[in-house]
């Protein structure tokens, strides 16, 4: 099995459609076995808030809680990282992220060296 790193860094505001595919590629990518680690920036990590992944399903036309579902194969079954200075940006810190994010992420909090990182160990990349 190959060992994927999928980037997140698309606005969900921008372009919604882009960003739950990127999260279906992931899932499944989980689902068939393959090692997944998935980095969220820039203004996607909002994909990572209970809320916004909560009301994206009616946005992309989506059956009602598919995004979280994806979201939370991942917690599941792939390591799941995000740029902690993008986090600050839309105002969530390690602090209060457990009022803020889906629950049971496991997340890592990161930036450029964990891009960096994840993205050299990986035998292929994906960005979102």
């Amino acid at each position: 099995m190959a060992k994927f790193f999928v980037m997140f860094s698309t606005d969900p505001d921008v372009d919604p459609r882009k960003c739950v595919v990127g999260l279906a590629c992931a899932a499944q990518a989980v689902e068939d076995g393959h090692e997944v680690q998935a980095f969220f920036a820039s203004h996607s990590v909002r994909l990572l808030h209970a809320d916004y992944i909560d009301a994206i399903d009616a946005r992309v036309a989506m059956p009602d809680g598919a995004s979280r579902s994806m979201v939370e194969q991942l917690a599941a079954g792939a390591s799941i990282a995000c740029s902690t200075g993008s986090q600050a940006v839309v105002g969530v810190t390690p602090d209060n992220a457990d009022d803020v994010l889906v629950a049971g992420l496991g997340m890592e909090w990161s930036g450029p060296p964990g891009v960096v990182a994840m993205s050299a160990e990986a035998d292929r990349t994906l960005s979102f």
